[in-house]
Parts: C-alpha cells; structure tokens; sequence
C-alpha cells in the first residue's frame, strides 16, 4: 500500500471512529461506537509506518486519537493475566448469578446444563431461548423450579428467568414486548429485589433504539433494588448501553471482558478479540463483588457468572450512584 492509500485509510477509520462518539444524536452514529476498540488498533496500525512518510504530522496525530480511543474503553479490554480475587465479606451471604446467550440452535445443550449443576448459580438470565431450550430447560425444573420463559413471536430469540430461591410473596413475574425482557420479584432470604433478563435486538439499521423505547416504562419500573444482566448487543462505552441504564435508573457493571465473536471463529479469538456486549446492570442495596466469563459451551457467547451481596435495609444507600461497587474495585477474573 503506497502511503498516500495509507493516509486516506487512516483518515476514513479516524472518520468512523470519531462518529462513535455521537451516537445520542442518531443510532446510525452508535452503531460505528461498537467497534471502537477494532478500530483504534487499524487506525494505530495504519499510521506507524506513516510516521516515517511525508504524512509523518497526521500520523501521529491520530496515532494520539487512536490511544485516546482505547482510553475509553479500558473496563472492557481483556485482561492478560487474572485478576487477584475479592476477599468475601464474612458477615453477608454471597450470591451469583449467571448471565448466558444460549445460542436458539445450539449443538450441545448438556453442556449448558452441566456448566450449570457445576456453578449453582441462584438466578439465571438467558437470552435466544428457543423451543428446544424450553424443553432442555426442563430437565433442570426441580433445581431451578421458579422460572419465566417469555417467547419471542417467532419461537427464537426469547429471555428466561430461573431461579433456585422463590418468587416474593405476593408478586408475579412478568414478560415484556416480543420476548424482550423478563422480571421477577425474588426473595434472598427476607430481601426482595427486582431480577430482569434482557436481550436486545442488533444496532441500527436493526430495530435496537426503537426496541429501547418500547422497554422504557418495564425498565423504570424496576424496584429499588434491582440486578439485571442479558445480550445488549451494545458495549459498555455506547449510546444505547448507557441509555438502558439511565432509563432503568442502573449503574453499569464494569465489563467482564468480550464475549461475542461469529461462531465460526474459535474460542481464543472471543476472549481477546470479541465484543463486549453481554452486560449486567444494578441498583439499591446490592454490591457487586466479582465477573467472570466461563468457558464455551456451544453458543456464540461467553457465559459470564457475576457474585453480588445484598445490604441490610438500615444501611442501604440512599444515592443510587453508590449502589454498585466502583469500577475501580470490581475485580474481572477471566477464566481459561
């Protein structure tokens, strides 16, 4: 490539980062946001050998903007070695939930089930459950025997919400829009808190902003103290990710890293390569202590298992901003 193809290569990948930037004022804007860090390694990539050329000032300029880029998005970038873990609090119970995009086709379900019977989590949100999953989902009804399948119109692309602890007294979980959101009332031990599963269409030119709006009253709706998880087909840093939370009134947890490649691509390349885009949001009362992603288990997404405690009702915050732990204590432990 001559350097004056390289230079206006650059100049369009700067371009198409730069629109990231703007995606509250149109979808079609967020949708380049997604890529962000893909985007800033070309654009890096493309200006280094620039740096020796005629073009040597543009270069470093962007080279400059490709870092600032990455900047963005460090909570999302994967981590080259683990994490030291959390030190449990010894006076609260400890729960967890996993968050999995089963894949509607996919191959091999008893490893989902197995991964399941192996982390025990209390609560699991699932997105892109499809008729087949509702009948493997079965063989799991007495371990999890509160649940909520809510179907997608075309049998595909549901959520589901089960759960080992019960249901509140008095409440009754709930299915939004075409399969989109799922909610339950479920009691830990004498706390009622909102659990939602969520699954979002793709970005524009797909139907995901106008998905948002249709979900905005069940998100306000979401008590006060709440954790939802779920495919946002988003990553952390865009418009539409930061628009769920603030319709839900949410604090986003820091990312546990990427979890979405084409599943014709392997594993390896998922966790350091992939997007971002399986996210868990909370609010009130709850602390998150820790994210992992597990291993593959046929679908394009990394299940990611996430740990949390609940706070006695006399020493919950009344700033919902202080209801999850700040990113900088948040340890992601990427497994594998």
């Amino acid at each position: 490539m001559t350097a004056g193809l390289a230079f206006l290569a650059m100049t369009a990948v700067s371009a198409a980062l730069l629109a990231g930037f703007f995606g509250v004022l149109h979808p079609a804007f967020d949708s380049f946001s997604h890529f962000r860090i893909h985007l800033s390694v070309l654009m890096a990539l493309l200006a280094l050998p620039l740096l020796a050329s005629s073009y040597r000032l543009q270069a470093a300029a962007a080279l400059l903007f490709a870092i600032a880029c990455l900047a963005t998005t460090a909570s999302a970038l994967p981590r080259p070695w683990p994490q030291p873990a959390v030190a449990k609090p010894a006076d609260q119970i400890v729960y967890s939930l996993l968050q999995m995009n089963l894949r509607f086709n996919n191959p091999t379900p008893k490893k989902v089930l197995s991964l399941i019977g192996r982390t025990r989590p209390d609560v699991i949100t699932l997105d892109e459950v499809s008729a087949m999953w509702a009948t493997e989902l079965g063989y799991i009804a007495g371990a999890y025997p509160y649940r909520m399948l809510c179907p997608y119109p075309n049998g595909t692309f549901g959520v589901a919400l089960l759960s080992r602890r019960p249901f509140a007294a008095g409440t009754a979980p709930r299915c939004e829009p075409r399969g989109a959101m799922a909610t339950a009332t479920i009691d830990f031990g004498g706390s009622n808190v909102d659990v939602a599963a969520i699954h979002l269409s793709w970005p524009w030119p797909k139907e995901q902003y106008w998905q948002i709006g249709e979900l905005a009253q069940p998100l306000a709706a979401l008590g006060e103290t709440a954790i939802m998880a779920g495919d946002c087909n988003g990553v952390p840093w865009s418009a539409a990710v930061r628009r769920v939370a603030a319709l839900g009134g949410l604090t986003l947890m820091p990312s546990a890293g990427p979890t979405w490649i084409h599943r014709t691509l392997p594993d390896f390349l998922r966790r350091y390569a992939g997007l971002p885009i399986d996210q868990v949001f909370s609010k009130g009362g709850l602390t998150i202590l820790s994210s992992a992603r597990l291993e593959d288990t046929g679908s394009d997404h990394l299940p990611v298992l996430v740990e949390f405690t609940l706070r006695p009702r006399d020493k919950q915050p009344h700033d919902e901003h202080d209801s999850a732990l700040a990113a900088s204590d948040v340890q992601n432990k990427p497994r594998g």
